[in-house]
């Protein structure tokens, strides 16, 4: 299981670098033009490119078992560090209450968002062979 955890933590820290860097990019490049929610759209694609890649990458280097229950530990743990990083980046960077944050889930970008978020999560149980 210990691989499991190592392989999430990796996960999470790639998908989390190219997920901020891309999420700064939609911010002030490409949602002033298209809205925020067609932003995302645009977006989504190539983080989950990411992802799919950065999950490979994790399960090899760590040779994490070829069983759903590591899998699971995997995406479950990499999901959950990936919803802590956020919610801290929402509230010590951008300044938000924690009300403030969770209301964002009422709106559309964030819910796709979320979707992509939990793709990303069953990310290591899809490349389970």
């Amino acid at each position: 299981m210990t691989s499991a955890l190592k392989a999430a933590i990796e996960y999470f820290a790639a998908v989390f670098a190219a997920g901020f860097l891309l999420g700064v990019a939609r911010t002030l490049l490409i949602a002033p033009r298209t809205g925020d929610l067609a932003a995302v759209a645009l977006e989504l694609p190539l983080i989950l490119a990411v992802s799919w890649v950065a999950c490979g990458w994790a399960i090899r280097r760590h040779d994490v078992a070829s069983q759903s229950r590591a899998r699971l530990v995997m995406g479950l743990t990499s999901f959950i560090l990936l919803i802590t990083a956020e919610l801290a980046v929402s509230t010590l960077i951008a300044g938000r209450s924690l009300d403030q944050h969770f209301a964002l889930y009422r709106t559309a970008p964030v819910l796709l968002g979320l979707c992509g978020q939990l793709v990303y999560a069953a990310l290591p149980l899809i490349r389970l062979r």
